[in-house]
C-alpha cells in the first residue's frame, strides 16, 4: 500500500467522496424542484448557497488528524499532504457541482456555487486549524444561515462582501471575498493542519 493510501486510510477519506455525491444528489434533486422553465430566484438564491456549504462541511470533517503527535515529528513536511487533502476533496466537490449547473443566465448559474466552494471550503479550513475538523462545519453552515435572512432586499457594494454565499455570480467584490477565505483558509490549515480534539477524561 502505498503512502498516499495510508495517508487517505488513516484520514478516513474513503467515506467523503461518497458523501459529496450524496450532496450533489440532493442540489440536483433540489434543482429540479425550483422548475425547469422559469426557477425561483428565491430558491436558486438558497441553493447555490447551501449547497456548497455542506460540501464544505464534508470537506472539513474529513480533515480530522487522528495521530496528531506523530505529524508533529515526521521528517518530512506534512504541509504538501495537508494541502493535497484538502484541495482533492474540493476539487472533486467543484466537479460534480458542475453536473448540477442551473439554467438561470449567467447570474445565477455554475459561477456562483464555485465560487461558494471556494470560500466555504476557505472558511472550513481555517475552522478545522483553530476549533478542530469535528466542529470545522459550525462556522460556514452558521454564516451562510445567517447571511440568506440578513441580506434580503440589501443593496451596496458592502453586502457583495460579507453577504457573498447569496450573490450572483457576476459580483466581483464577492468573488474577491471569496478567494481571500480560500487563500487564507487553505494556507492556515496546511501551515498548522487541524487542531486535534481534546483528549476524553
Amino acid at each position: 500500500m502505498t503512502g498516499a493510501l495510508l495517508y487517505a486510510r488513516s484520514r478516513g477519506l474513503s467515506w467523503a467522496p461518497a458523501v459529496l455525491a450524496g450532496t450533489v444528489a440532493l442540489a440536483g434533486w433540489a434543482a429540479l424542484r425550483t422548475g425547469a422553465a422559469a426557477p425561483d430566484p428565491a430558491r436558486v438564491r438558497v441553493l447555490v448557497a447551501v449547497v456548497p456549504a455542506l460540501a464544505a462541511a464534508v470537506i472539513g470533517v474529513s480533515l480530522s488528524t487522528p495521530f496528531d503527535e506523530l505529524d508533529r515529528t515526521a521528517v518530512r513536511p506534512w504541509w504538501p499532504r495537508r494541502l493535497a487533502h484538502l484541495l482533492g476533496p474540493a476539487a472533486l466537490a467543484g466537479a460534480l457541482l458542475a453536473l448540477t449547473v442551473l439554467d438561470a443566465g449567467p447570474a445565477l448559474g455554475p459561477a456562483p456555487l464555485l465560487r461558494n466552494l471556494l470560500g466555504c471550503t476557505g472558511v472550513t479550513a481555517a475552522a478545522a486549524a483553530v476549533l478542530g475538523a469535528r466542529l470545522s462545519w459550525l462556522p460556514v453552515l452558521g454564516h451562510v444561515g445567517a447571511v440568506i435572512p440578513a441580506s434580503a432586499g440589501v443593496a451596496g457594494r458592502a453586502v457583495t462582501v460579507w453577504a457573498w454565499p447569496v450573490q450572483p455570480g457576476d459580483r466581483p467584490w464577492s468573488w474577491a471575498a471569496a478567494g481571500t477565505a480560500f487563500v487564507l483558509g487553505t494556507a492556515l490549515f496546511a501551515a498548522r493542519g487541524a487542531r486535534p480534539a481534546a483528549a476524553p477524561r
